[in-house]
């Protein structure tokens, strides 16, 4: 057994062994949370502990738990899809920066307010001639984007009959290829291909248009199938979550993310060659 699976079965077997009525009371005293471990600064993974994983999501779960009284490990469930799949069938209770869809209302409840609030941009090379107003200025463009990156259900449609974009597994690979001219831009959230642009050394060659082509909400989602899903719980983390919101929590963690990972990286790799 992993070490990931071996702490999720410890957390959940002490889950499990709390009294029923301390459960129904909404007394839970443990959670597991997971999210996409390749969305810095919001989740990535722990270097020194590599089945957890930290960023500003975590940071604010943490805070929620302490409010709560609760303990939350946030842990790595390997992938964007794993974790969804961990989270909908109950073996983790919540799953962090999710968007609202209608297909997750009949597995999660959302926390509200969202967590987030994430700003697509179009990202291009300085010297290209690209400007973007709306969705139809794209026409006649060769874009890319990230797989499981945030996405409303109405771009992808308009994009699906109208644009030319390729999906590219992970965003330096996104950057790299634009920087080498094989895209004409990539859509990408603004913070994480400013942290990208950095860790590659691509400031210089790549910028982001300032308008946003998508605004995404991003939810904390409570499981149906968790253990811990009570009426005291869901009320008390919409509760806290606008506590924390009102009194600037999330932008304060957003930024000590931003500088922590780029304090972890590894100094930058030489740019593309052209």
């Amino acid at each position: 057994m992993s070490n990931r699976r071996f702490i999720c079965a410890v957390l959940l077997s002490g889950l499990c062994g709390l009294p029923a009525g301390l459960l129904a009371a909404g007394k839970c005293e443990r959670l597991v949370a997971t999210g996409n471990p390749q969305s810095p600064p919001y989740l990535w993974r722990d270097p020194l502990h590599p089945d957890l994983l930290q960023g500003a999501s975590a940071d604010l779960l943490q805070h929620l738990g302490r409010e709560l009284g609760v303990e939350i490990a946030v842990l790595d469930s390997g992938t964007w899809t794993t974790a969804q799949d961990e989270v909908r069938n109950g073996r983790m209770d919540l799953l962090l920066d999710t968007p609202l869809t209608l297909p997750q209302l009949e597995q999660l409840d959302y926390v509200h307010p969202p967590a987030w609030s994430v700003d697509t941009l179009v990202w291009v090379r300085r010297e290209h001639a690209l400007v973007y107003n709306d969705w139809s200025s794209l026409r006649g463009y060769k874009g890319a984007d990230v797989r499981h990156a945030a996405g409303t259900a109405e771009f992808a449609a308009f994009a699906k009959d109208n644009l030319t974009i390729e999906t590219l597994p992970s965003l330096s690979k996104a950057l790299q290829a634009l920087a080498l001219g094989q895209h004409d831009y990539v859509l990408a959230p603004r913070d994480a291909g400013q942290l990208a642009l950095v860790r590659l050394g691509l400031t210089e060659q790549l910028q982001a248009l300032p308008t946003a082509v998508m605004s995404q909400s991003l939810f904390l989602g409570l499981s149906h199938n968790s253990a811990c899903n009570e009426p005291w719980l869901r009320g008390q983390l919409a509760k806290k979550m606008t506590e924390l919101l009102a009194s600037g929590v999330p932008a304060t963690v957003l930024q000590a993310n931003l500088a922590r990972w780029q304090a972890q990286q590894a100094p930058a790799v030489d740019a593309p060659s052209q």
